[in-house]
């Protein structure tokens, strides 16, 4: 298994509204691609920066070059509004192999605050 990370930040002002985005947008789109395992949302908050993580797991390398195309590393910006939420469009992600982990499979809802992952 192979996870696949992504790394973008917005102003905290918008940080409820780009996760409202994220939630619409690029986590139904992952969750609807062949080989997706599963999808965290993670966000860090530093005065009037909002970092977000967007962790995919995937079956392997070839799932994800099936939408990524033959560079798997290059960020891949899709939806409408990515350059009017982030602050900066990065040009890369990063892939590990999935070693070992653990998941009780529950989601929470995104309305509480609170995130885990969707399975």
């Amino acid at each position: 298994m192979i996870m696949r990370i992504w790394h973008g930040a917005t102003k905290t002002s918008r940080s409820d509204d780009f996760l409202s985005y994220l939630m619409k947008t690029g986590v139904p789109w992952y969750r609807s691609l062949a080989g997706n395992r599963g999808v965290f949302v993670l966000r860090r908050t530093k005065e009037e920066t909002s970092e977000f993580l967007l962790l995919s797991l995937w079956d392997s390398m070839e799932s994800i070059k099936r939408f990524a195309g033959p560079d798997i590393d290059k960020a891949i910006y899709d939806f409408s509004e990515d350059r009017d939420y982030l602050l900066e469009l990065e040009s890369e992600v990063a892939h590990y192999e999935v070693l070992t982990g653990c998941s009780s499979g529950e989601l929470i809802p995104h309305e509480t605050r609170k995130y885990s992952l969707i399975v």
